[in-house]
């Protein structure tokens, strides 16, 4: 293929197995992007495949994407991303079911689809890596290339930052708006970082305040405490114990849990200063545990992470418990986490997907984008008029929930997520 604005040839290279790809090459370009998050580094995304999560078996199939430019014996990675061909819908956190009924009603075939994506894992951030917004253009151009060439029915950007919208946009993709809710370390209406948890909860009407503390209260009067461990700290029998809360929590719903022990292990090994673990004790045996993700800085210069970002980010990720108490849930995977960003200076934590009920934890409404392309023209027109029936829908429900926010000054109406 070639790149009209670069004016060279491009090589594309297909991957089916992503530890397979030189992870300085993947690293250094993910760290120049906008908008980099620990699960887009080789280590995750290759964790996922070896672990055996994210594989054919499970609905993953792995075709990553890799645009090189110069000679193949000097050459350099100025594109990329995390491509899946699925037999589902499974694992997303953006719904399409509708879509593939739609299909499945007219005789036509919906999967396998294309996805770029993070398997599992609903977090905002960078998803076309490329080293300037021509090598993101012929990106976005090659993954639609090569949907057509496969004859698949539709391709799927999921919690793409601006400039993965914007390239998206260029190639006449439709986008998407969803909702998830987060947290900022700052007094709205100030700026100023909270000095600890009482200056949080001064900041909150006196509703959310009092059940905050009603909740706080029913755990530690319980006889609940809590500790916490990062990297090193963690230790082997910190992950054995939170694999079987996180097992636990799945199995009491009735499903297998999407990763395996091997990818936690994969994650003490290679990737252990982003993680931050909680363990809830009774009498001194762990009952409950929740494990974050705190996003490491990135030096662009030299293309590689370090432990002091510019604005360190946490994102709310795995919980389970082995015993039933009382507003227990809210203090492992809420109220510790977010004292433990206070503490650290963290300037915002994510709480994931869904869950209306993390507005009254102070976790506010975000707009998270996607963006798709579908290669039937009939289907691709009733999506479009669909997507633009629904945001004006989630322009209405935005505003339904910036009025009720829980603080005693009303932050600013939610914007557009990063």
């Amino acid at each position: 293929m070639r790149s009209a604005k670069h004016g060279n040839a491009l090589r594309l290279q297909l991957v089916d197995d992503p530890t397979t790809i030189d992870p300085a090459a993947w690293d250094a370009l993910l760290a120049r992007q906008r908008t980099p998050t620990p699960f887009m580094r080789h280590a995750y995304l290759a964790a996922m495949h070896s672990s055996g999560s994210a594989v054919p078996p499970t609905g993953w199939t792995p075709r990553f994407v890799l645009l090189w430019h110069g000679p193949e014996d000097n050459a350099e990675l100025v594109a990329a991303c995390a491509l899946y061909l699925k037999a589902h819908s499974y694992g997303e956190y953006v719904f399409d079911w509708a879509w593939a009924n739609a299909y499945a009603e007219h005789g036509l075939r919906y999967y396998p689809k294309a996805l770029v994506a993070v398997p599992f894992t609903p977090v905002p951030g960078s998803r076309l890596l490329a080293r300037d917004a021509a090598a993101r253009q012929a990106l976005v151009g090659a993954l639609i290339d090569l949907c057509d060439a496969l004859e698949l029915s539709s391709l799927h950007v999921l919690y793409g930052d601006t400039d993965d919208l914007a390239a998206c946009a260029d190639a006449a993709m439709v986008q998407r708006q969803q909702v998830q809710f987060h947290w900022t370390n700052a007094e709205p209406g100030t700026g100023h970082p909270f000095k600890d948890f009482d200056d949080f909860l001064a900041s909150l009407s006196q509703e959310k305040r009092k059940k905050i503390r009603q909740e706080r209260r029913k755990v530690a009067e319980a006889g609940v405490s809590f500790r916490w461990a990062r990297g090193a700290d963690i230790t082997a029998q910190d992950w054995a114990f939170f694999y079987r809360c996180y097992e636990r929590t799945y199995l009491e719903h009735g499903n297998a849990p999407y990763l395996t022990p091997a990818f936690f292990e994969s994650m003490a090994r290679d990737m252990a200063g982003d993680w931050v673990l909680f363990i809830a004790e009774h009498e001194g045996r762990p009952i409950a545990s929740s494990l974050i993700a705190v996003r490491a800085g990135v030096s662009s210069a030299e293309g590689r992470f370090d432990s002091q970002p510019e604005e360190p980010v946490a994102y709310g990720r795995y919980w389970g418990a082995l015993a039933r108490v009382d507003s227990l849930h809210f203090e492992a995977c809420y109220y510790q986490p977010l004292q433990w960003c206070i503490e650290h200076g963290v300037a915002r934590f994510e709480g994931g997907a869904q869950g209306e009920h993390k507005m009254a934890r102070a976790l506010m409404p975000v707009s998270t984008p996607s963006a798709h392309w579908l290669a039937h023209p009939a289907f691709a027109d009733a999506v479009e008029r669909f997507l633009a029936r629904e945001s004006e829908g989630m322009a209405d429900y935005l505003s339904h929930l910036d009025e009720r926010s829980p603080f005693r000054h009303a932050p600013p109406p939610a914007k557009p997520g990063a």
